[in-house]
């Protein structure tokens, strides 16, 4: 049985293959990867995060601000931000957290011209799903797998036409098996984390794994170190969606 250095060892490789697309390749380009990352993000550059409550992360609504940390919240969010706006200070760049706590597809859709088109993101990420079906399953809520992906698409398909030049990250949507999260969320979780790698895949927009990510981090630690109740990261798991987002998309 392998040591706890060991394993931790295969797991932070493991994460780092799921991003960049294996191990080997991994390894190989790391350095050039983190060389070349400083260059990514154009001057005055904006990143806009969006979702539920798992990009809300109990942030400051009231406020609103770019690079504020109240209005960011705890979660990945303010993570990812602290780590850009100190790798790329000099270049005035602005994030924002527009996440909001509960919202599903059409939520989204209902609030998009102001709390997205009309802050004209350079890079957009989207984590949304997870309460399409937590909703439907506590009753409140009847959208299917189907008006999830069509919802989705359309929303997507607008934002590209009204911002042709916007980078757009789709965070794939993840839980973890305790807490909340037992067997009567599937087939249909998976049908829908399926669902939102389609329309990524069909509009040509980068993948954030994090289903995958997790699926790893479980073999290290268990899933409520993770995410307690199996949806919302902890603090753990909240830095390692920060380190896969950033990653990903070379940032």
């Amino acid at each position: 049985m392998p040591s706890s250095l060991d394993r931790r060892q295969l797991f932070q490789a493991s994460a780092t293959a799921i991003v960049v697309g294996g191990l080997n390749t991994a390894l190989a380009t790391s350095t050039s990867a983190a060389e070349s990352a400083k260059g990514s993000l154009v001057q005055d550059a904006t990143v806009l995060f969006q979702g539920d409550s798992i990009t809300d992360a109990g942030r400051d609504r009231k406020r609103g601000n770019a690079n504020d940390s109240r209005s960011l919240g705890h979660g990945y969010p303010v993570l990812v931000a602290g780590g850009l706006l100190k790798d790329y200070a000099g270049k005035n760049i602005k994030v924002f957290n527009r996440g909001i706590s509960g919202h599903k597809v059409p939520d989204l859709a209902n609030r998009w011209q102001a709390d997205c088109i009309d802050i004209k993101p350079d890079v957009l990420s989207i984590l949304i799903g997870v309460n399409d079906i937590w909703h439907k399953l506590n009753g409140r809520y009847d959208g299917t797998v189907e008006t999830y992906e069509t919802g989705y698409k359309a929303l997507l398909e607008d934002t590209l036409e009204k911002l042709p030049n916007v980078r757009i990250a789709i965070c794939e949507p993840f839980v973890l098996r305790c807490g909340a999260v037992g067997d009567h969320w599937f087939p249909e979780f998976t049908q829908r984390l399926e669902a939102a790698r389609r329309v990524a895949d069909e509009l040509s927009l980068e993948r954030v794994a994090f289903q995958d990510m997790f699926d790893e981090a479980i073999k290290v630690a268990p899933p409520q170190y993770w995410a307690a109740d199996g949806v919302h990261p902890t603090l753990a798991g909240h830095t390692l969606m920060a380190e896969t987002w950033r990653q990903t998309l070379g940032l």
